[in-house]
């Protein structure tokens, strides 16, 4: 952030009324002098991040007024809206217009000849990941071209370096400024920037050696599969450039929610429901498994809320072994009783020294009724 002591026009050397062209020309001669390549000490590069920071606020009217105003370049203190992005970097463009001849230097963006991976999802039931099957699902993808077999060459021709940038993909320029020989690298505009001239090229694939197509691809999802996860197809993503190494694609494997059984990592969870003299005496009860029915044995006592765990019988896991089936146990009260079931109940509650309610006389004549 600027400071309120400095001074921009004295960094720059020019007067306070000084125009826009002569803020920039003073810039430019300032920027040549001050520029750590060529100013060899210990001040230069804070000279350069001065000159750059008053450049900033000069060239622009509305920082400039402000400045002229408050003496500062602070927003917190004049007022106006934060710069943005354009405006951090617009104080440089003169600069690289200097050294680089209009615009920054560096390596061109190489083409990338390997396939990219693509993605897919398939969906599969609790028991279907319990034993693992294989998928078979239709994917459209950029794939190597039949009629020239990748090579992106119509019959008879072949992929040759190309003679503009020498097989290199990129096309170097050289400038000669106050500062020395500067050069610069773009990507060449004859070969796409793949280094390669394809003639004559293949008019099904235009040389590239890939085209659309729509295939079915086998999708292999292992036992134990969790929710979710990735299985990966090698080299059924994107194909490469010419015969370049093609991607893989990646299926995402979602189960669908089983009627009774809640998976939580390799262990299945289910709801048993019993009445209240299993729960009292204990019981052997079948009930469906994932596959099998199974058997749940308990002991007298039980509340809502214990579990029972059949070892083993969960999901198998991907290194081996199997998880559990962990059953909840959940005692039900009956809603509706008959004269004898309430008999035996009254009985109970006797030996237990409980009182409970009198049937009322509604309930008295079904029953006589009932007999």
């Amino acid at each position: 952030m600027a400071a309120a002591s400095k001074d921009y026009y004295a960094a720059l050397g020019v007067e306070r009324d000084a125009s826009v062209d002569e803020i920039k020309k003073a810039f430019r001669r300032k920027a040549r002098e001050t520029h750590p390549d060529v100013a060899k000490g210990d001040g230069a590069e804070e000279a350069f991040k001065e000159i750059n920071e008053a450049y900033e606020v000069l060239s622009d009217a509305e920082k400039r007024a402000n400045y002229d105003r408050f003496g500062t370049a602070d927003p917190r203190m004049g007022g106006y809206g934060g710069a943005d992005a354009g405006d951090f970097f617009g104080g440089f463009e003169d600069i690289f217009s200097v050294f680089m001849g209009g615009g920054m230097g560096g390596q061109a963006r190489q083409v990338r000849r390997e396939g990219r991976d693509m993605r897919a999802q398939i969906s599969i039931t609790l028991q279907e990941a319990a034993t693992g099957i294989t998928k078979d699902i239709e994917l459209t993808r950029d794939a190597p071209c039949a009629t020239c077999n990748a090579s992106g060459a119509a019959p008879g021709g072949s992929a040759q370096p190309c003679v503009a940038c020498a097989g290199t993909g990129q096309k170097r320029s050289q400038r000669r400024t106050i500062l020395g020989v500067m050069e610069t690298v773009v990507p060449c505009d004859r070969c796409g920037a793949t280094g390669t001239i394809v003639e004559p090229p293949c008019t099904t694939c235009g040389g590239s050696g890939r085209a659309r197509a729509t295939e079915r691809v086998s999708v292999e999802v292992p036992a134990g599969v969790a929710d979710g996860m990735g299985v990966r197809v090698p080299g059924k993503g994107e194909a490469g450039l010419r015969g370049a190494a093609a991607g893989d694609l990646i299926v995402t494997v979602r189960i669908a929610a089983h009627d009774f059984l809640h998976r939580e990592g390799d262990d299945l969870h289910m709801m048993l429901n019993i009445d209240i003299a299993q729960a009292s005496l204990g019981a052997t009860v079948e009930t469906p498994g994932l596959f099998d029915p199974v058997e749940i044995s308990f002991g007298g006592g039980v509340q809502t809320g214990d579990t029972v765990k059949l070892k083993g019988e969960g999901m198998p896991r991907l290194r081996g072994g199997s998880g559990d089936i962990i059953v909840h146990l959940k005692v039900e009260v009956p809603h509706k009783l008959n004269k004898r079931q309430r008999e035996l109940l009254g009985e109970l509650a006797e030996t237990f020294g409980t009182k409970v309610a009198e049937p009322t006389p509604l309930r008295k004549i079904k029953d006589w009724l009932t007999g």
